[in-house]
């Protein structure tokens, strides 16, 4: 079905063009910088463009190949209709490059002999801006699409010749009249195509493949603007996957498709339409020697026995295993442990351990920030092996323990360290000893305490903190270790009720009351806190707080959100953590981090 749409984003669009117009579309064809195996992208925007020509002969006379447009023009037909053609799992609109000119291109000339007339060939392959830089098998692709895209037109144009079909649109038909023929192929994400759907044809959701015709029949003109084919190398992928064959026989497939939608084809508008249209996509594919079945054959098998689903989600969480397609957004995440990462028993799933080692695959560091001593937050990450080289913490990576009273930086060097006054953390251990209440003392790699408890014991076979020394008296071990931290530990309503607020006046210039768990209920020096040991490590690694993500969930995590250009409390957080947060995320019991990450980190 080809719905017309007028597209006013076209209209200011002038020669030469002085800033990025606001448009998507437009901006994707006037912030493309030159392609090469090698790409250097001196903008912020970095949509890559490879042109190609071709020459050969055909039915309506030459194909030949020449650079086209003049460099630094650009031309567009101002409030042009675009018609909306609906492809695979969707449908598009709009324009990329129908219209554009004056980009340096890469082209590739075949000599032929000439006939009565020439027909030039230009196929432009463009790369959306939120695909990465880095990925070698994109700009792979990208390359192999230089003489794909103009192999298939070819053929496609040579079968309109005398052609018997009954359902196709024949606006073009006679294209030897034309001197040019111009398409443009866009590479995009899931994101990207998402937004083009939203915009254009109100349909919140990511498609496979967009058509978008620019031909204009009522305009005599020696161009043919074919259109534009956008493809979304992120459904691609996973299209691939589930169906046996390699991200580059995919796109092929979707390009066949929307490159016969701009001929005409329209397997929407009836069975005899899809009928026509699905045996001209194996016949195309078939000549070309290209594997896999046409889209419209792999769609009828896939709701016939696959699990495959046409629609994504519609939300803008980014696809496990996806993260390949995206910038990431930040150079660096700062996670907290307990009640964030670890879930209500204390472990790491298997999720978000995919998602940190999906992020640091695109170069994003995962940083812990937690009130976990070193030693014991390297236990736990070890049971999801990421402690090492490869991993998120050693002894060699920068780091927050303790809330923020040690922090490592580059190559593990202690970069801060703030200890409790002696004469205060006797006080409280005498406390201790004279209601019975466990207590814990933190310094540095080591734990240490006066008497043994089922809940000392706890806070190393369930948090995997360091086992605690027991200490005949408070003499000794204040004598052996300066403290950094002291930890009661109580049941969760004596914590409230009894602890916090006798500790809370008693602490006067000494220290500060935090908590990160309900029955446990933290002293630590006046005026420290995890965000300070955030603010201290990001200032050691030359970082700005516009760089980083934090993800969080108690109050000892407040400073911390706060100090991020984006800061996830989860929602097992504290009513105050979350106050401080810019977004809630779901639960640790969840996946919170990997939901994170998967959608707000890129």
């Amino acid at each position: 079905m080809l719905l017309p749409i007028t597209s006013p984003h076209f209209r200011h669009l002038i020669n030469p063009i002085t800033s990025p117009p606001h448009s998507l579309m437009a901006r994707a064809i006037t912030l493309a910088a030159h392609f090469s195996p090698t790409p250097i992208f001196p903008k912020p925007w970095t949509d890559r463009m490879i042109s190609h020509s071709v020459k050969g002969s055909s039915s309506f006379g030459n194909w030949v190949a020449s650079g086209f447009g003049k460099g630094g023009d650009f031309n567009v037909f101002g409030g042009c209709t675009s018609n909306v053609v609906c492809n695979g799992g969707g449908s598009g609109s709009g324009g990329f490059g129908g219209g554009d000119r004056g980009f340096r291109k890469l082209s590739f000339k075949k000599k032929l002999k000439k006939k009565d007339k020439e027909l030039e060939l230009c196929v432009r392959i463009l790369i959306e801006e939120g695909l990465p830089d880095d990925d070698n098998e994109i700009l792979s692709i990208s390359e192999m699409l230089r003489s794909n895209a103009t192999e298939a037109m070819k053929l496609a144009l040579e079968g309109l010749k005398d052609s018997k079909h009954k359902t196709r649109d024949t606006s073009i038909n006679d294209v030897g009249r034309f001197e040019t023929i111009e398409l443009s192929l866009l590479l995009c994400n899931d994101e990207f195509i998402q937004t083009l759907n939203k915009e254009w044809r109100d349909e919140d959701h990511a498609t496979d493949v967009l058509s978008m015709s620019q031909h204009i029949p009522e305009l005599k003109l020696p161009i043919l603007m074919l259109g534009d084919i956008v493809i979304s190398v992120e459904t691609a992928a996973r299209q691939a996957e589930e169906r046996g064959h390699s991200l580059l026989d995919e796109i092929r497939i979707l390009l066949v498709h929307g490159l016969l939608h701009l001929l005409g084809f329209d397997h929407e508008i009836s069975e005899e339409a899809e009928e026509e249209m699905e045996k001209e996509e194996e016949l195309l594919l078939k000549n070309l020697g290209w594997k896999g079945k046409g889209l419209i054959k792999s769609a009828y098998d896939t709701e016939n026995g696959s699990s495959l689903s046409k629609y994504p989600d519609s939300d803008d969480r980014k696809k496990e295993g996806s993260l390949r397609f995206y910038r990431p957004k930040f150079k660096f995440i700062f996670c907290d442990m307990d009640g964030t990462l670890l879930n209500s028993k204390s472990q790491i799933s298997l999720a978000n351990t995919n998602a940190i080692r999906e992020a640091m695959s695109r170069g994003v560091q995962v940083i812990i920030a937690t009130g976990k001593a070193r030693p014991g937050a390297m236990e736990v990450l070890r049971t999801v092996d990421l402690v090492g080289i490869d991993g998120i913490l050693s002894e060699s990576s920068p780091g927050v323990f303790l809330q923020g009273l040690l922090v490592y930086g580059q190559q593990g060097q202690e970069i801060f360290r703030r200890n409790l006054d002696p004469k205060f953390c006797r006080e409280v251990f005498l406390y201790s000893l004279e209601h019975k209440i466990p207590l814990v003392a933190f310094a540095g790699d080591r734990c240490f305490t006066l008497f043994d408890h089922p809940r000392v014991d706890s806070l190393h076979s369930v948090y995997r903190e360091p086992k605690a020394q027991v200490m005949p008296s408070v003499e000794k071990l204040l004598a052996s270790t300066q403290v950094q931290k002291l930890i009661f530990l109580e049941s969760p309503d004596r914590v409230t009720t009894t602890l916090r607020p006798y500790w809370s006046e008693a602490t006067g210039d000494n220290a500060s009351v935090v908590q990160a768990l309900p029955d446990m209920l933290e002293l630590v020096p006046l005026g420290t806190s995890k965000g300070n040991g955030v603010k201290l490590l990001i200032d050691h690694l030359g970082v700005t707080p516009n760089e980083i993500m934090a993800i969080g969930d108690g109050e000892n995590d407040i400073e911390m959100l706060k100090l991020a250009a984006l800061g996830v409390a989860l929602s097992n957080a504290s009513d105050k953590a979350k106050a401080a947060a810019n977004v809630i995320g779901v639960s640790n019991d969840e996946d919170g981090v990997a939901d994170a990450i998967y959608r707000y980190a890129f």
